[in-house]
């Protein structure tokens, strides 16, 4: 599959200021996590529910996630136990964690989901059809797949709930890193080999907030696209309205 660096950049009314392949599909890694975090709004979030591991495929039968794979300690380690939705769909965000995304998306069903993105008005390119390690439904053909425009139109509907819960994201190194210090940046970040992805809401102080999103596919080390896409967020900087 060929490299790719595509770029958005606009208002929150959808305004486009700056766009570089903005309609050309990359699969969505972590992205598809502030979907389901909008998506949840509609639930119950302090409900308690069971922690474990192994989830049902939208293909068939169950599959199991690895803990080995995931940057969330805490809810791995509460197995067996329950935690809140609310918790989970903080560290779904915050984590990356793929576990309590998984859990998350059992209540919240994908459906729902794909409801909120059809609200956003994303174009048929981005999809959303599975949890995080459905590998059965990867090798049916059920893609989790983005455009850089459809996630703008998607952060402008994100609600002030899950743009503060992006605010408490561990994983700066992409897009805050090329905006002014103290710029606040609620983003989500999202990256499995040969991708590295973010996207943000910005609000800088006596000027308009913007979104921006960066997705890259590319063979260079993970950390080598972050720097990459520091830079073009320090460029978007420069070319906002």
């Amino acid at each position: 599959m060929e490299d790719l660096v595509a770029i958005w950049l606009g208002g929150l009314d959808g305004d486009t200021w700056w766009e570089q392949a903005a309609d050309e599909p990359a699969y969505a890694a972590s992205l598809v996590k502030v979907p389901l975090a909008t998506a949840a709004e509609g639930i119950d979030l302090e409900r308690r529910v069971v922690v474990h591991a192994d989830f049902a495929s939208v293909a068939d039968g169950r599959f199991t996630i690895e803990r080995e794979d995931d940057q969330d300690d805490l809810t791995w380690d509460a197995l067996g136990s329950t935690e809140t939705l609310r918790e989970l769909r903080r560290r779904s965000i915050v984590d990356s964690s793929n576990i309590a995304t998984n859990l998350l998306l059992e209540e919240v069903g994908v459906a729902a989901v794909q409801q909120v993105l059809r609200e956003a008005g994303v174009s048929e390119q981005t999809t959303f059809t599975r949890g995080i390690g459905d590998l059965a439904g990867r090798e049916a053909g059920l893609a989790n797949d983005v455009t850089a425009r459809d996630l703008g139109r998607m952060l402008a509907h994100t609600p002030p709930a899950v743009e503060d819960v992006m605010r408490g994201q561990r994983h700066r190194d992409a897009i805050p890193a090329g905006l002014p210090a103290g710029t606040p940046v609620a983003n989500k970040t999202g990256w499995v080999d040969g991708i590295t992805h973010d996207m943000a809401i910005v609000r800088p102080s006596g000027s308009p907030p913007f979104a921006l999103v960066v997705l890259t596919r590319t063979d260079e080390p993970h950390e080598t696209a972050e720097k990459r896409i520091a830079a073009l967020a320090a460029e978007a900087w420069e070319r906002r309205r």
